[in-house]
């Protein structure tokens, strides 16, 4: 049986003394997609960056591709097969399109190895593809977003993080990007774990959703179950709980 491709376990982190995640665990299979929901603060942003080890690890092991990563330095969980898609894009403002893409490139490992290139990127995306000499900061918000995606493919990952990618696009743009997230679920191998604050993006984008509240997840199963259920969704979010 193949190892996982992420485990968290019993993972408490935060910013220095401060305790944003507590007793979190759960694992990610190879090729698996699952979708991260909850309110604004319960964690959600948080746990992706301990993944990439911008946060304090307090107790716990997170482990991949084979790995320990716990105490691996950021630059190194990515060479190990981790793409960060962050929530605030950041893509080079100066630079074009292609050389925003160029220094992310790495060929990956194993069956990952070579599989993302600008070409491949620009199929994703074709509206990158038109933008490729602009500079980052010619964009509009949706084209950002597509690029800060397509960066982290680059790298050849084989587990992709991504922050809430819709956040503050416009609805046509925010389904443009659901398909192509959809496209990446469907790739072969590629384990996605998406943060997302739009609950029907996140229900439709994948089968398992887990919820977070107060630093835990409180629920990991079928997103089918919550779709059909909004009640016990909004109380496992807390909605209306303060």
């Amino acid at each position: 049986m193949a190892e996982p491709a992420l485990v968290l376990e019993g993972v408490a982190a935060g910013y220095g003394e401060t305790v944003v995640l507590e007793a979190l665990g759960f694992a990610l299979d190879e090729g698996e997609s699952a979708s991260l929901i909850g309110r604004n603060g319960v964690g959600k942003s948080t746990l992706l960056a301990t993944i990439m080890g911008h946060t304090d690890l307090h107790r716990g092991s997170i482990h991949g591709a084979g790995q320990t990563l716990s105490r691996l330095a950021p630059h190194r969980r990515a060479r190990a097969g981790l793409g960060y898609v962050p929530q605030e894009r950041e893509v080079f403002p100066s630079l074009s399109v292609l050389e925003n893409l160029a220094v992310a490139a790495r060929s990956g490992t194993g069956r990952h190895a070579g599989r993302w290139n600008t070409a491949a990127v620009f199929e994703l995306f074709p509206q990158l593809a038109e933008r490729r000499s602009n500079r980052g900061n010619q964009l509009s918000g949706g084209e950002q977003q597509m690029l800060s995606i397509g960066r982290a493919l680059m790298g050849n990952p084989s587990v992709l993080l991504m922050d809430e990618p819709t956040e503050g696009l416009a609805p046509v743009i925010v389904e443009q990007l659901a398909r192509a997230l959809k496209r990446l679920r469907d790739s072969e191998g590629l384990a996605i774990l998406l943060v997302e604050q739009n609950t029907r993006v996140a229900l439709e984008f994948s089968a398992r959703v887990m919820v977070m509240n107060r630093g835990r997840i409180v629920y990991d199963g079928p997103g089918a179950t919550l779709a059909a259920d909004r009640g016990r969704l909004d109380g496992l979010i807390g909605v209306g709980g303060g």
